[in-house]
């Protein structure tokens, strides 16, 4: 009970109801026997001296119901004093505990979004890093069968390693992919023309080795339709911070399996977990990932947070809807994702 205060509350409405419903059937009662008296006062006072007992009785009976009407009254005004004031202690009980429970929500919201940023800071290192690889500069300085070969097979060593990334691709200042991590698994890649996409335009655009482009999740069609977040950075000549950008290494992040391991890890009771989805909505209010695997990227969550990057509120059905803003991570600043979490009331009977 103490932990549903709703119950509380939903009792004592019951309680208020049927207590004056039973005390409206009384007062029901009571006049039709207010009637009876009457009527048979009137039959007594019409049969003289025969009636006279008969109207002794009936003036009990009026005697009677007046005593019941009195209680009747004590009892109505009685239990709507106590009536209201614990429907007021419940609500006020179920405030706070929605409070708790809101700020509860918005703290595991934070939580969340955290543990994603620091994932993806990773990535952004990760980037930088291996642009800065002996093969990935060869194939771009002297392009032939023998360095692309040779890249691929740097790039496949790499995904071995780190098994969070789809593939890895090295693409010329032209945009044609030159070398990839999966040619076997993606072999469509290799060749394949991707100046057209922004995680390329703005890989060449970084102004030295230590700028990368953190791109939203999207489909990535070269990769079967897979939903990646792409991280991409300038290959540079001499593999110097400086030097001329000769292509872009872009990266794919295995979003839907590693996003999914962090909606569906947050520290929720399993009571919990049967009425709470866990939500990342990005900065265009898309969902791009959920407890209960719907993300599609065509569903839109649209926040109610009032400019606020961190909180909580309660939505019409009572649903509690605890928030975060991405704080970013070290020099990963976050797109402006958030972390929600959206939890059911309990049931006011279980």
């Amino acid at each position: 009970m103490a932990h549903q205060p709703e119950k509380i509350v939903e009792l004592s409405r019951r309680v208020e109801r049927i207590s004056n419903e039973k005390i409206e059937s009384i007062v029901d009662i009571n006049q039709q026997a207010k009637y009876l008296s009457l009527n048979a006062r009137i039959e007594a006072a019409r049969s003289g001296e025969a009636g006279r007992g008969f109207a002794v009785v009936a003036n009990q009976v009026q005697y009677v119901s007046e005593q019941i009407t009195g209680i009747a009254d004590a009892l109505k005004e009685e239990l709507a004093g106590s009536i209201a004031d614990l429907i007021r202690i419940g609500e006020n009980t179920l405030h706070e505990i929605r409070g708790y429970e809101g700020r509860r929500l918005g703290d595991l919201a934070l939580n969340m979004i955290e543990t994603m940023d620091r994932n993806l800071y990773e990535r952004s290192c990760d980037v930088r890093w291996w642009a800065t690889d002996s093969s990935l500069v060869n194939v771009l300085e002297q392009p032939d069968a023998q360095a692309a070969g040779h890249a691929s097979r740097r790039l496949g060593v790499i995904l071995d390693s780190y098994t969070v990334y789809l593939d890895l691709w090295v693409a010329d200042a032209q945009g044609r992919v030159v070398a990839s991590g999966r040619p076997d698994r993606y072999p469509q890649v290799r060749g394949a023309n991707v100046a057209h996409t922004e995680w390329f335009r703005r890989g060449m655009a970084t102004a030295d080795g230590g700028g990368y482009a953190a791109m939203d999740v999207e489909r990535e069609r070269l990769l079967g339709d897979a939903h990646v977040a792409t991280y991409a950075t300038a290959i540079r000549a001499d593999a110097d911070r400086h030097g001329k950008p000769l292509g872009v290494l872009g990266i794919f992040f295995d979003w839907a399996q590693q996003a999914d391991s962090i909606v569906t890890s947050v520290g929720l009771s399993d009571e919990e977990w049967t009425r709470t989805r866990c939500m990342l909505v990005d900065r265009n209010q898309r969902v791009i990932a959920a407890s209960d695997g719907a993300a599609s990227l065509k569903e839109r969550y649209v926040l109610r947070n009032d400019g606020q990057p961190r909180g909580f509120y309660e939505n019409a059905d009572r649903s509690l809807v605890g928030y975060s803003v991405t704080p970013g991570y070290e020099t990963y600043e976050g797109l402006g994702w958030y972390g929600v979490i959206v939890q059911q009331p309990r049931a006011a009977f279980e």
